[in-house]
């Protein structure tokens, strides 16, 4: 069996969606591909976990290019799952580059990078640091960018912006949405023939922006589908036992991927506040969603088409002034983000990377830039 290493900042015990995006893949890859995963986290303060069956992976006792060359093999392949503030607090981990050209310098194997973050363009106000540090984010996501062989992202803006900040550079850059990390059952029930149940998954600043903030859009999507069940699940949050729209939330806390599939498996609609539109490709919440076939409902007022996604066709504005929806449209909608999942499901991304690291030659539907 092949092996390869990939870096990441955290894996479970830890509740981290990259580290949960990474262990899912790494098993994909094993199964479809019989490529073994080492993983080196690079977060001295991880506490693995020492049962069996976890995967096989280094810590490094810290932050610094000797630590990485001492736990990453150079005779394998390599991939970077990137996230900026997952590697230096301020998101600028100049030591994860270093290391990086070192590794590159004694190395022949491919360097495919993930791109889950690039930086955040955002603006921000002058007395942050995010400020100052824009400029330096950009220049080390270049690069990376220049060091990789690969690249590879959730959305199309984030590949175009990756292309402008290293024009003089013909590295391929892939685009894919993420895939479910809790699961993609092979059959769904019918939409009609499941519990009205509405889950509210996720972090638990987006949860609490749910119940709080977005609580009049929770409860007009409640009545819209005659929810009769709402599941919070997550880490804990000091949730409100009040009623919405009739229903008092059910707290499940944090499930284990066969458990929450099952949960979501017999629901019928997902709600998300905080994650804007134009991020739902690299969303694990709303890729949960649509894998196993429920009606995804945005707190959003507004919407514009991106990455193959459109308000009223694979999502629902809860927001919107004039926000109706039927049972029918519910139904329509769940239909079609679930065929939108599907060009990008687990096996499909896992042969995206494994081509992309030498070990195939069948393309898929990824776009290149």
């Amino acid at each position: 069996m092949t092996e390869l290493t990939q870096i990441v900042p955290a894996l479970p015990p830890e509740i981290n969606g990259l580290g949960d995006f990474a262990l899912t893949l790494a098993q994909q890859l094993k199964q479809d591909w019989s490529l073994s995963t080492q993983f080196v986290v690079t977060n001295p303060n991880w506490v693995g976990n020492s049962q069996s069956g976890s995967p096989p992976s280094r810590r490094l006792a810290q932050r610094s290019a000797a630590d990485f060359l001492a736990a990453v093999p150079d005779n394998r392949p390599l991939i970077l799952n990137y996230e900026g503030y997952g590697y230096a607090q301020r998101g600028w981990p100049q030591w994860l580059y270093r290391a990086l050209y070192r590794w590159r310098q004694r190395s022949p194997q491919p360097l495919l990078t993930i791109f889950h973050e690039v930086y955040p363009y955002h603006a921000k106000p002058p007395w942050t640091s995010s400020f100052w540090l824009s400029p330096l984010q950009r220049q080390l996501a270049a690069k990376l960018l220049r060091l990789s062989d690969h690249a590879l992202t959730s959305k199309q803006s984030y590949a175009t912006l990756l292309r402008r900040l290293a024009p003089d550079h013909s590295t391929p850059i892939g685009c894919l949405p993420i895939f479910s990390n809790v699961g993609e059952p092979k059959t769904l029930p019918p939409h009609g023939q499941r519990c009205r149940r509405l889950i509210v998954f996720g972090h638990p600043n987006s949860r609490r922006l749910a119940y709080q903030r977005d609580r009049p859009l929770l409860e007009r999507t409640c009545q819209a589908l005659a929810i009769t069940e709402i599941c919070d699940v997550g880490v804990p949050i000091n949730l409100s036992r009040a009623p919405i729209a009739g229903v008092v939330p059910q707290v499940y806390g944090v499930l284990p991927a066969p458990a929450l599939s099952a949960l979501l498996l017999d629901a019928i609609a997902g709600f998300i506040s905080f994650i804007a539109p134009d991020y739902l490709a690299k969303s694990g919440v709303f890729a949960a969603y649509a894998a196993h076939g429920l009606t995804p409902i945005l707190s959003a007022c507004q919407a514009e088409p991106a990455d193959g996604l459109v308000p009223g066709h694979h999502y629902w504005l809860a927001g919107a002034a004039d926000a109706t929806l039927t049972t029918a449209e519910a139904t329509a909608i769940a239909r079609t983000a679930h065929t939108w999942y599907q060009s990008h499901c687990l096996p499909i991304y896992a042969q995206a990377i494994a081509v992309r690291l030498g070990f195939g030659t069948a393309e898929t539907s990824c776009k290149t830039f």
